[in-house]
């Protein structure tokens, strides 16, 4: 049984939540490029000094090196049977490079693309929201988690905050790149019959019933042909 499955969806869709509670219901690890690159700043190997210097300039990193920091990914042994891409792929070049990966490494295809619908105004309504405790990293969301004091961690009485990169204006901006960049994609993959569309205005518990299901269909459909 092998599962490998790409994420599709604007800022604020909800795709890295659903990764998680679908990682642990069948087994397989989240490949999340954002936290691949987090973790690229502490490391000390060749590929991640290239990251390092790339960021450090500010310029985006570019896909052939994207793509080798996902190759690597799935050498390690957690990916022999799936894996859930949450951020990658971000483009064509790169959606094609993985067909081939996953072709080399494990005689495979992707089992399926569940793409996460939500609109610009919902997406900035629940990003721009969120606030974060400065000393733990503890979440809240202004409407839909709000603390017990306003600006206050009801955990540690820490000061909350709104990232950068959370303000409207920031998530716009973020929600035009995902439009002109990856949005392609949702056709790329509908076109090869693996998209599933969801409806991510729904109430998370919703959301995770039906992707729940159609995954099992997709594992279920992987058993058969072996």
């Amino acid at each position: 049984m092998s599962l490998y499955i790409v994420l599709l969806g604007p800022p604020g869709a909800g795709k890295g939540t659903q990764a998680r509670i679908i990682s642990e219901d069948f087994g397989i690890p989240v490949v999340s490029t954002g936290d691949m690159f987090r973790a690229m700043k502490t490391l000390d190997t060749p590929l991640a000094r290239q990251v390092q210097e790339i960021m450090a300039r500010g310029d985006l990193v570019p896909d052939d090196i994207t793509v080798q920091m996902v190759k690597e990914r799935f050498e390690q042994p957690d990916c022999q049977n799936g894996a859930m891409l949450d951020g990658f792929p971000r483009t064509e070049a790169q959606a094609e490079a993985l067909d081939e990966m996953l072709a080399e490494s494990f005689h495979e295809d992707l089992s399926g693309v569940p793409f996460f619908a939500l609109s610009k105004e919902e997406a900035v309504r629940r990003i721009s929201g969120r606030r974060m405790c400065r000393a733990n990293d503890h979440p809240y969301h202004v409407e839909f988690n709000p603390p017990q004091r306003e600006g206050v961690c009801d955990i540690d009485g820490s000061e909350l905050y709104q990232r950068k990169d959370d303000t409207p204006e920031a998530v716009e901006q973020r929600y035009v790149e995902y439009v002109t960049k990856t949005a392609p994609l949702v056709e790329f993959y509908r076109d090869r019959g693996l998209l599933f569309e969801i409806d991510a205005s729904q109430a998370i518990d919703q959301i995770t019933e039906v992707l729940r299901a159609e995954v099992g269909r997709w594992q279920a459909k992987d058993e058969d042909k072996a």
